[in-house]
């Protein structure tokens, strides 16, 4: 892997740590800026680089470093909110994968990725939370209070933020940054 990709991943890796920390504490799901850099990753970097950037945030975490919105180390695998990690490296892939497919990416090609994005770290979050409530932490939830409380909470600010990243993707990457029109960075 070339040094300029290694770069990217651990740039997004960092922003989403920093989105960790941005958060409004609401029931068993904090809602957070995490995932404007998942959105970001898969956008700009593609499905292999964004989804690694998102798989070194979360090796980061687990090794100790408190990186997570509630902390760090091994045994964040069994807090709730985990499955919304594993969902950020899938999202991301999710999004990169939907755009590389696309031969442009206009807003509403974004958007969907995006919104393909966020619709996987909701249900993989979703079926962790209820799997960790009733079987780690014992305090079961319904299926109607996980996604209650799980998406439907949470979801309407990360909808927000779908739109305004796709927004922001779709003038970076038709502006004189550095990507010319309709390509990401090369995995």
């Amino acid at each position: 892997m070339k040094t300029k990709n290694m770069t990217y991943a651990a740039i997004f890796a960092a922003l989403t740590a920093v989105g960790g920390f941005i958060k409004i504490p609401i029931p068993y799901v904090p809602f957070t800026l995490q995932i404007v850099a998942v959105f970001l990753a898969g956008s700009l970097l593609g499905p292999r680089l964004g989804a690694l950037s998102q798989l070194l945030y979360v090796s980061i975490g687990l090794i100790g470093v408190p990186l997570f919105a509630e902390g760090g180390g091994l045994g964040y695998v069994f807090k709730p909110t985990f499955g919304y990690l594993i969902g950020f490296i899938l999202g991301a892939y999710v999004s990169g994968f939907i755009v590389e497919k696309l031969k442009n990416v206009p807003f509403k090609a974004l958007a969907i990725a995006n919104f393909a994005a966020l619709l996987t770290v909701y249900t993989i979050g979703c079926v962790w939370l209820y799997g960790a409530m009733k079987f780690v932490v014992e305090k079961p939830l319904t299926i109607e209070q996980t996604v209650l409380f799980g998406f439907l909470i949470p979801v309407p600010g990360d909808i927000v933020l779908c739109f305004i990243c796709s927004i922001l993707a779709s003038r970076i990457l038709d502006r004189s940054t550095g990507f010319p029109a309709g390509k990401r960075v090369a995995a």
